[in-house]
This record gives structure tokens, C-alpha cells and sequence, in this order.
């Protein structure tokens, strides 16, 4: 098990790369996320942040400050997160718990008009409903429909 201290959330950068290429997910976890290649556009409005161990890339997932915020919150000041996932290979050691930890510093760092973090999980992706839950994310009771069923949305504010 790794240490919070170890555990960095960084914004993408183009050296990460070759390991987002590599990313492996176990077919029964693809369905509720996206591959980080998928997930790469940078813009204004789309932060691509890799979680690292030891400054070793073992997870990603986007923050979004995009009109697509206005699906999920009428916040101004809100960001949506997308696509976490952490790479099959370095699963089970904690690093989704300790990179979600410190979500709240990152983000005060590097977005320091955002206020709070909204989130979709599917209704049957009861790990991830459990992390968030653990690291100070709340049920909303908002529900919405995605591709693949129901979604609960959840958000964590500072």
C-alpha cells in the first residue's frame, strides 16, 4: 500500500504519453470509463491530470470546466471530473483513494476559482460509488440517465 505523500496528481504532459498508450483496463471496467488516449484533447476547458506514484504515471481521469458542467450543477464555479481510472497493473495498492485526496489541494493550486467537483458514476459501479464516498464526495440525489444506465451524481465542495 502506498503513502498519500507518494501519490502526485499532475496535469498532462506530452512525456506521459507513451504510458497513457500502455493503460490497460479489465474489460468489466471499460464499460464505465474511457481509456486516457481517448480522453487526451486539451483545451481551455479540458485538464487531462495523471495520477503518480513515485513520479510513475498510474492513473488518470479530466477535469472539465466546459459548458458540459451545466448538465450536472448550476454552479459558475464547478468542474466536472471525467474518465478516472488507474491502470489494471497498479490496482488495489490505494492510488485512486490517495489521488482523489488530494483533488481538493490540486485543484485549489491550479483552478482557484473552482469551489467544487461534480462527478457521474453509474449506478452499478458500486467501487467507485464506495471511493468517492470514502474521500468526502456526497450523493446529490440527482440522477441522470448515461449510455449505460442510470447515473448517480456526486459532488464534493470546498
Amino acid at each position: 500500500m502506498n503513502t498519500l505523500d507518494e501519490v502526485v496528481l499532475q496535469k498532462y504532459k506530452p512525456e506521459h504519453l507513451e504510458w497513457l498508450k500502455a493503460f490497460e483496463l479489465p474489460k468489466e471496467q471499460e464499460k464505465f470509463t474511457a481509456l486516457p488516449t481517448k480522453m487526451l484533447e486539451i483545451t481551455k476547458e479540458r485538464h487531462p491530470i495523471v495520477i503518480l506514484n513515485h513520479n510513475e504515471p498510474v492513473g488518470f481521469f479530466v477535469l472539465h470546466s466546459s459548458d458540459r458542467v451545466k448538465d450536472y450543477t448550476n454552479n459558475p464555479k464547478a468542474m466536472l471530473l471525467t474518465a478516472l481510472s488507474i491502470n489494471h497493473s497498479h490496482q488495489g495498492r490505494g492510488f485512486a483513494y490517495n489521488g482523489m485526496k488530494k483533488i481538493q489541494s490540486f485543484v485549489n493550486q491550479q483552478f482557484s476559482n473552482c469551489d467544487e467537483i461534480i462527478l457521474a458514476v453509474n449506478h452499478k459501479n458500486v467501487p467507485a460509488q464506495k471511493l468517492y464516498e470514502k474521500v468526502g464526495f456526497k450523493d446529490t440525489g440527482t440522477r441522470k440517465i448515461g449510455k449505460i444506465g442510470e447515473q448517480y451524481i456526486y459532488n464534493f465542495i470546498f
